[in-house]
């Protein structure tokens, strides 16, 4: 485990559990890493409601109710995917990743391209990465985003 993400799984504990927040993740390249440093913490159960990890593309559609018709026309790794990860997740902040790690990949969409989306209360936000390294940085690259952007996105509700 890399204390560099424990720190943050630490940070969002405190200030979810201040706020009085719940938090749900949905997750493809990253395989329930983001859920798995969120739940190294004592504790969390207090604020982490529930993960997904919906690598098929069959799982987003039947678990998380992404509509076939995006993924078919704009991709499981794309902005719409990754916002639609997000329309069941019935917490106060839901995050979704979704992103190819590698080796495999295709022409449009290269190793280390991760969306990465998020739901505080009513305001919606997606973030297009390009990150590099072998697979394991990718998804730690990912992880680590994904951590920041739930606490910028707590910080931004005051």
């Amino acid at each position: 485990m890399d204390i560099s993400l424990i720190n943050l799984s630490k940070e969002i504990k405190q200030t979810l559990i201040e706020k009085k927040l719940s938090l749900a993740c949905a997750e493809s390249c990253t395989g329930g890493m983001l859920s798995s440093y969120i739940t190294q913490v004592s504790g969390s159960s207090e604020y982490f409601q529930k993960g997904y990890i919906t690598y098929s593309n069959d799982a987003k559609i039947k678990d998380l109710g992404v509509n076939p018709e995006t993924i078919e026309k704009f991709g499981a790794v794309s902005e719409q995917t990754a916002l639609e990860m997000l329309s069941d997740l019935d917490t106060d902040i839901a995050i979704a990743i979704t992103g190819v790690a590698g080796p495999t990949h295709s022409e449009e969409k290269p190793i280390g391209l991760v969306y990465i989306a998020i739901k505080y209360l009513n305001n919606y936000e997606c973030v297009k990465n390009n990150f590099s390294g072998k697979r394991d940085e990718i998804r730690f690259q990912s992880v680590e985003k994904a951590m920041k952007m739930i606490l910028n996105s707590v910080h931004n509700l005051g």
